[in-house]
């Protein structure tokens, strides 16, 4: 009996949980707060969205010469002149060929001293006499001179090329302004041309410039030298006033996408092109900002209307 009266306890227990778990189930969810937009800057304006770049852009530093990585001096973050080295190839095999063309060389100088004396001693005979020196001789003499003189230009053009080659391996810096990346390391085999992954990127990010993309189906209502607000995402109120640079004439796909499920791939758009002062501001290369370009609350260009027909001098009067 005992037993029975647990047993019985035990299932209107599991069913007083079970008629919980359903009505707490079935309870309406609180509504999610509502995301604070921000309110616009203009009255009328142009929302476009655009990626934080360098002004002459981005320079992707590569190596003309492919071979291992002896040293990188440049790190990420260095300010860098022009001509300044950013990282050396290794090149033992040029330092070792460098002494044979130089001893080519000298050699090359001995073998012209030879001719030059002879052509000089026969030029000095033939000054005193000159019928004790053939012109048969003189020619042969000056023939030899030129061989040896030609001999010692090719040696240098030799030395002068491995110099060349040499200074080729230490890639410099093409630009002023800022390393912004290094993928590359010592030890590290560094590809000659066009690299997928530059290996150094090198811009001039003292003024930062913003590209904004702008639909072409507003892109009638942008004008030249507008005003323009640049919002950071995450956080609304830190706001940027922005300079106007220029617009780029010819409207092009867009390359850069949002990720927003609405949104266009085979949409085309105006680039519209800003600048601030980068300075103590939490932006950086590369970071999409939402800008907003002031307009006209009116812009629609009007057509100038058709002029009268002249009155013909047969046509009857209207009445």
């Amino acid at each position: 009996m005992k037993r029975f009266a647990w047993l019985a306890a035990l299932s209107l227990l599991g069913a007083l949980v079970a008629l919980f778990a359903v009505l707490h189930a079935r309870a309406p969810e609180p509504p999610s707060p509502a995301v604070a937009m921000p309110a616009p800057p203009f009255a009328s304006f142009v929302a476009g969205s655009g990626l934080t770049e360098v002004g002459r852009g981005n320079v992707a530093v590569g190596t003309p010469v492919a071979g291992v990585v002896r040293v990188v001096e440049a790190r990420v973050g260095d300010a860098v002149a022009v001509g300044q080295p950013l990282f050396e190839i290794e090149g033992r095999d040029l330092a070792a060929r460098l002494p044979v063309a130089l001893a080519q060389l000298a050699q090359a100088q001995a073998v012209l001293d030879k001719p030059r004396h002879r052509l000089g001693f026969l030029q000095s005979l033939q000054g005193a006499d000159r019928e004790a020196i053939s012109k048969e001789a003189l020619r042969s003499a000056r023939d030899d001179e030129h061989a040896a003189a030609a001999a010692v230009d090719a040696s240098l053009a030799q030395v002068a090329q491995i110099r060349s080659d040499m200074e080729r391996l230490v890639v410099r810096a093409p630009a002023a302004g800022r390393v912004l990346q290094v993928n590359v390391r010592p030890g590290q085999f560094a590809e000659g041309g066009g690299a997928a992954t530059p290996l150094m990127l090198v811009g001039d990010d003292s003024r930062l410039y913003l590209r904004v993309d702008v639909d072409e189906n507003d892109a009638w209502r942008v004008r030249p030298g507008a005003r323009a607000i640049a919002v950071v995402r995450g956080n609304a109120r830190l706001r940027i006033p922005l300079r106007f640079e220029y617009i780029e004439p010819y409207v092009t796909s867009k390359a850069t996408l949002t990720g927003q499920a609405t949104e266009r791939t085979d949409l085309r758009v105006l680039q519209v092109v800003y600048s601030f002062a980068h300075g103590a501001l939490p932006v950086y290369l590369g970071q999409r900002l939402d800008a907003y370009i002031e307009t006209l609350p009116d812009t629609t260009p009007r057509a100038p209307a058709p002029a009268p027909a002249p009155a013909s001098a047969s046509a009857p009067a209207p009445p």
